[in-house]
């Protein structure tokens, strides 16, 4: 079993320090609501495509340097840091998750799954082209299916594989059909999709059973710790490097943005909102990602005009519309009850 939501209204669920509190939840209405702020999150991931690509382009001389795996580990890092210190500035529930060691178990899982992804997909990046990138990325929202039909031995309704598959060709062909060629680059994107997927499952199982904004907390802790462990151990220079990058014009910036939106909003956002949702429809609202990215990078001109944008943004749309039509209170119900039985 790797995830449970509680479908009755009277259920019992549990708060962080494993005190039995009541549900109370109507799922339809919050089905809605989570889909909208999951959306909300895909608008600030697509920026923050634009973000990476601006430090990772200030930063060439120090990944000549140093290489771009202790940079990157760095960055992740930082983000990650800046996150960690708003998220227990303005959360006295992060402050006392990091003294629950249940929700260090939970956290460490998903710090450690995101390490993996947001580090390997930061270092392809570098390596790629943003459409193949793209492409080989929104090969999560299969893997998210797939893994949910391995773990939870329920398959999830006809309408959602429909809806994946739409997903995955609107994402991956907005701005073209990918010419892959299979290098190092493209490997490591996939290696990254993976480790997306299994987030997406596993945090629908952890923020069923503890307080998401303690998870967010120490997963948030995990990773930055993580980072500069592998930023430690990949360069003899540490401090050098942490001084050239920092003091480096047109780093802060987007550095603190991805902080800020792309980490504390986006992540504590999902944590507390996925779980309202099959993960596989989730996943599908997350392949909109690729869709605002091209979006702005029209508006600084990074990204030309070709019709493949409609194209595979509107079947993109489709996939969702179809997915959100298909899926009724009952439907939606019968699901969780599976599910829970998994």
């Amino acid at each position: 079993m790797i995830y449970r939501h509680t479908h009755d209204p009277s259920a019992i669920g549990r708060t962080m320090d494993g005190v039995a509190r009541e549900a109370g939840v109507d799922y339809h209405p919050q089905r809605r609501k989570a889909a909208l702020v999951l959306l909300s999150v895909t608008l600030v991931w697509g920026a923050t495509f634009i973000w990476m690509k601006q430090a990772l382009n200030a930063l060439q001389p120090e990944i000549a340097d140093y290489g771009a795996f202790p940079v990157v580990a760095f960055l992740v890092a930082g983000r990650f840091f800046i996150a960690m210190v708003l998220v227990l500035l303005f959360f006295s529930k992060a402050r006392d998750g990091l003294r629950v060691r249940s929700m260090w178990k939970g956290g460490s899982v998903l710090g450690g799954l995101m390490l993996v992804g947001f580090v390997t997909q930061m270092v392809a990046l570098d390596d790629i082209n943003p459409s193949t990138s793209a492409f080989l990325t929104s090969l999560y929202v299969v893997m998210t299916a797939l893994l949910t039909v391995r773990m939870a031995e329920h398959p999830p309704r006809r309408a959602l594989y429909w809806g994946v598959l739409m997903a995955t060709f609107g994402a991956g062909f907005i701005e073209g059909p990918p010419h892959l060629s299979w290098g190092w680059g493209e490997l490591t994107t996939v290696f990254s999709a993976f480790f997306f997927a299994l987030h997406i499952v596993f945090t629908q199982h952890f923020t069923q059973r503890f307080d998401p904004i303690g998870l967010t907390a120490t997963s948030f802790v995990f990773i930055t710790v993580g980072c500069l462990l592998l930023a430690l151990l990949s360069t003899p220079s540490l401090p050098d490097m942490a001084s050239d990058i920092l003091s480096r014009k047109g780093v802060l910036l987007p550095l603190f943005l991805l902080g800020l939106g792309g980490s504390f909003f986006c992540l504590l956002a999902l944590n507390l909102f996925q779980r309202h949702m099959h993960p596989v429809q989730a996943a599908i609202i997350y392949a909109f990602e690729p869709v605002w990215a091209t979006i702005f990078g029209l508006g600084l001109d990074l990204v030309t005009w070709t019709l493949w944008i409609p194209l595979g943004g509107g079947i993109l749309l489709a996939g969702n519309i179809l997915v959100e039509l298909t899926t009724p209170h009952e439907s939606f119900k019968s699901e969780q009850e599976n599910e829970q039985n998994c």
